[in-house]
């Protein structure tokens, strides 16, 4: 690890400075009316994209935060994550898994596209 020498003039400075920065976001904070929700999306290729998710809701969840799940899968079939949030912690993350199959299983251009 690297030792730092820190003069008893950098850290009043680096305390001036960050006592300003301090003030100025307080007084935008002061401004703000409420929370606001949030939607996040994961979307792309590969894997991660559930995992991302799914460790946002349980942080979501320990903290006492609302929050919902909207799954968009390929069928609606029960999965582990689902039943977890169902049975434990209905009162604080609602869930929702959407999807009608694969689009090969349904031979109905017209609502694959839609």
């Amino acid at each position: 690890m690297t030792e730092t020498s820190q003069t008893p003039d950098d850290a009043a400075r680096h305390a001036s400075k960050m006592a300003k920065k301090k003030a100025a976001r307080d007084k935008i904070m002061a401004t703000k009316e409420g929370e606001k929700g949030l939607i996040i999306v994961h979307t792309g290729s590969g894997k991660g994209k559930s995992s991302a998710a799914f460790g946002m809701i349980l942080r979501c969840i320990a903290h006492g935060m609302p929050c919902a799940v909207v799954q968009f899968i390929k069928g609606a079939w029960s999965t582990g994550e689902r039943t977890l949030i169902e049975e434990r912690f209905s009162d604080v993350c609602q869930f929702y898994a959407m999807g009608e199959g694969f689009t090969w299983e349904t031979q109905d251009k017209e609502r694959d596209i839609a």
